[in-house]
């Protein structure tokens, strides 16, 4: 709990809290002026359509969906951003040195560690997510649920983003990297592996180059899927592939026991 609560005064006194939640809270604003603007009834004769339940609910989940995709590129691209230097910061000399000498292990070092991290984000995704939901339920009197699920859905991709963060910071002690490599891996690696089959039928035709293109495809988390799935539940719509998940869950769990055993053997 220490530790957490340290990682909390880290990020407020770096402004990382206050960024993240002043950008979540502009956003709101925002959406608040166009819902406070704007009417049921226009929206349906904008869209052609009628007045019934199922119509309006056609309505929400249009927007949700339409909402939520910036929202997971955007707060994982903030969260990504904001997280990116306490593991760095903690191997600082001076730092470090100071929390080797407590009574504590360096796995609780790191547990802690990560879970003052993930909570933060958690807290400014659900603050995020919550307030739009509510404002859209409000303004059509329908309670689409499944939305609010997306919170943990997107906090567990910045998990698996935060792990590697962590291996990597921890390798290198160097935050801009930790985070180059994560921007690398969710907008440009995992979205061009996600059509892998196509790479390889169209563009790829030796064994070799497919076999590579597979084996890099499942040795880096698979964001674009989650993504999809994501989507998915915020339309409320029914998951028919799990394996991106279990798949960038196994890659987690190893990429968190390496990084626990580097920090392990680490000479400070």
């Amino acid at each position: 709990m220490a530790i957490i609560g340290d990682t909390f005064r880290e990020a407020i006194s770096r402004k990382v809290f206050i960024f993240f939640f002043g950008i979540s809270t502009f956003v709101i604003i925002l959406f608040f002026l166009f819902f406070s603007l704007s009417s049921v009834e226009g929206m349906i004769g904008m869209m052609n359509l009628s007045e019934d339940k199922n119509s309006i609910r056609s309505i929400i989940i249009g927007i949700q969906v339409f909402i939520i995709g910036p929202l997971y590129a955007g707060g994982l691209f903030l969260s990504i951003f904001s997280a990116s230097s306490f593991i760095p910061n903690m191997l600082e000399k001076g730092t470090i040195d100071l929390l080797l000498s407590k009574p504590i292990s360096r796995l609780t070092l790191l547990i802690g560690k990560f879970l003052g991290g993930t909570l933060i984000v958690l807290l400014n995704i659900a603050y995020l997510v919550f307030a739009i939901w509510l404002m859209i339920s409000l303004k059509f009197d329908i309670w689409n649920l499944e939305f609010l699920t997306t919170i943990i859905l997107i906090t567990y991709i910045f998990m698996i983003f935060y792990i590697l963060m962590m291996f990597i910071g921890i390798l290198t002690q160097s935050s801009i990297f930790a985070m180059i490599i994560s921007y690398l891996v969710f907008f440009i690696f995992s979205p061009i592996l996600a059509y892998r089959e196509n790479i390889t039928t169209s563009l790829i035709t030796s064994s070799v180059g497919k076999f590579i293109i597979n084996v890099v495809y499942y040795i880096i988390p698979q964001t674009s899927e989650l993504g999809g799935i994501t989507l998915d539940i915020a339309a409320g719509v029914a998951v028919i592939n799990w394996i991106p998940l279990i798949t960038t869950t196994i890659w987690g769990i190893v990429m968190f026991a390496s990084t626990v055993y580097i920090f392990q053997r680490k000479n400070f």
